[in-house]
């Protein structure tokens, strides 16, 4: 895919996550302030900026003075910008879940109501640096994604750089929303959305208290592979959120092939044990193959029925990893998913 790293095989490593990962992820055009955006936190409350220094895992940079045109490459970042009342001036095109623009639904919504849309920069291994430069940017926010050294030298000499703070794609949701809020100048925006955000899933949490102590696993099922998961991921993060416990097994059957997921056996699927399993489909077709495939009916939950099955690219891709716009987006769908199976547990 692009951006967006749902299904490990189009994995962080685009290639792999070309599904994408989740997937996991242009030109002069109008600036990047929005006065519109009737939820979000207003741009540019701040009157004055104060210089910053962001470490990241390539160094740190300096930002002596306030973003105007801001460039995003990955995921989350653009959708933090948006939400703090900034768009971007170009962002990667995506392609999981996406509108033919190249644009989640989320993401849309913001753009109509900012009046402005950004420039889809061409999506691949490495970000397109002739069209990042020609969009003339201020700063560039790639602080989740799985830009090399390389590539972080090469954006630096455009702008002012903000990479991940330690390993690809594995950026916590809330730091990048952090991260962006101080390269922006509006920390305390960013805070503040946060609070927002934290309260709607906390009352979510809430209205579904079954939901805690229950153990589970979130898994991606491709055709060809059983993917798991890790307890890093930002998607597991958003789980523990809503009250869910993770499911030891997921630590024990680890094998530590990547920053956010591992692929386990067809042979050890029954292995993988938990109150509730979520599974991520990207569509109708493939739940059903899953759901009359012999191999999984060696798993427990699919035998109890505490299967929560997530269908739909977009909603995948909502929390895969969650952002500032998407979290909220498909918040209804996965906590009716989830109360469904949760409601077959013994």
């Amino acid at each position: 895919m692009t951006s967006v790293r749902q299904f490990p095989t189009r994995s962080r490593s685009r290639a792999a996550l070309s599904l994408a990962a989740a997937a996991l992820l242009a030109l002069p055009l109008a600036a990047c302030g929005s006065d519109d955006a009737s939820d979000a936190p207003e741009a540019g409350a701040s009157d004055s900026f104060e210089p910053v220094t962001i470490e990241h895992a390539f160094g740190e940079t300096e930002i002596e003075e306030k973003p105007e045109r801001v460039v995003t490459w990955g995921w989350g970042s653009p959708d933090a910008a948006l939400a703090l009342g900034v768009t971007p001036v170009a962002m990667e095109k995506l392609s999981y879940g996406a509108s033919e623009d190249g644009f989640m639904p989320w993401q849309e919504e913001a753009f109509e109501e900012s009046g402005e849309t950004p420039i889809a920069l061409t999506p691949g291994e490495a970000p397109p640096f002739e069209e990042i430069a020609a969009a003339e940017p201020d700063i560039i926010l790639a602080n989740y994604s799985g830009i090399t050294e390389a590539d972080y030298e090469k954006l630096s000499k455009i702008a002012d750089t903000v990479a991940y703070p330690e390993e690809p794609w594995a950026t916590p949701w809330r730091d990048v929303v952090t991260t962006v809020g101080e390269a922006l100048g509006q920390s305390e925006e960013a805070e503040q959305l946060l609070e927002e955000i934290d309260a709607e899933v906390a009352a979510a949490a809430k209205e579904n208290p079954e939901f805690k102590g229950k153990t589970i696993a979130a898994v991606a099922i491709d055709p060809s592979a059983f993917y798991v998961y890790r307890g890093a991921d930002p998607r597991v993060e958003f789980l523990e959120d809503l009250g869910f416990t993770l499911a030891p097994s997921v630590d024990e059957l680890d094998t530590e092939e990547s920053t956010f997921y591992y692929t386990l056996s067809t042979e050890e699927v029954d292995k993988l044990t938990s109150d509730v399993l979520l599974s991520y489909v990207p569509t109708e077709q493939r739940a059903e193959e899953i759901a009359k495939d012999k191999t999984f009916k060696t798993m427990q939950q699919f035998r109890d029925g505490t299967v929560a099955t997530v269908v739909g690219e977009d909603v995948v891709a909502a929390v895969s990893p969650p952002t500032a716009l998407s979290l909220t987006w498909g918040l209804d769908v996965f906590v009716d998913e989830l109360a469904a199976a949760v409601a077959n547990v013994r």
